[in-house]
């Protein structure tokens, strides 16, 4: 029964393999990840950034993912904000310098008012939590609801370990939070919707904040 028992271990690791998912991060320190010196570390198993008083976050810095430029993927992410913490995924995002990005991004607040919502650095907001957005190729935006947006942001655990979950396939973006369905944008903006690009975890500047990321793990869309 042992030896069955390790064999089949053996083989859903294989398969999660062939599937090509990945760990983004290994638990203990920031292997694979580029940090802002002195902003990101690793506490309780989780990638960490923290602003105080005494250590104000003044700009934007990201810690971004050194393993790519996905295009068509699946990103679950496990996160937890204070109160007043702002962050997000930034997801088929272009590097710019000192640590910034500009692209998508699947934002989330510790408050929870834009938990759900899509942004992106150049077009704003582009989809709001409870909505589906279809953008032409000329800019023209078709917006529907597919949820209330105060029953949806029930489900978002203020303070808590909450978990994300982005697809990314084609010109469509979806947005999930702890399984269920918050946003959807369809973009065919040329100017706008980058097909590929990196990952990055958002410190924003603003009010004493915690932010806290585990448990990331990419599987490619084909």
């Amino acid at each position: 029964m042992k030896n069955l028992a390790t064999l089949a271990t053996v083989c859903l690791a294989a398969f999660a393999v062939r599937a090509g998912e990945q760990q983004l991060f290994n638990g203990k320190d920031l292997d694979g990840w580029d940090a802002a010196p002195g902003w990101w570390h690793v506490e309780d198993g989780a990638l960490t950034t923290e602003s105080t008083p005494e250590k104000p976050c003044k700009k934007c810095n990201y810690l971004i993912w050194k393993g790519g430029e996905p295009a068509d993927f699946e990103l679950m992410a496990d996160f937890r904000l204070s109160e007043k913490a702002n962050s997000g995924i930034q997801i088929r995002s272009a590097r710019r310098g000192e640590w910034d990005t500009m692209g998508y991004q699947a934002d989330m607040t510790g408050n929870g008012g834009l938990v759900g919502f899509i942004y992106h650095h150049k077009g704003g907001l582009v989809v709001a939590r409870g909505e589906k957005t279809v953008f032409a190729a000329d800019g023209k935006k078709e917006t529907e609801k597919i949820g209330d947006a105060a029953e949806l942001l029930k489900v978002f655990k203020k303070e808590g370990w909450n978990t994300c979950r982005i697809v990314c396939r084609g010109p469509e973006i979806t947005y999930y939070v702890n399984g269920v369905l918050m946003s959807r944008v369809t973009d065919h903006r040329p100017a706008i919707a980058t097909p590929s690009g990196v990952i990055g975890l958002q410190m924003h500047p603003g009010p004493p904040m915690k932010v806290q990321f585990k448990n990331i793990v990419l599987k490619t869309l084909k």
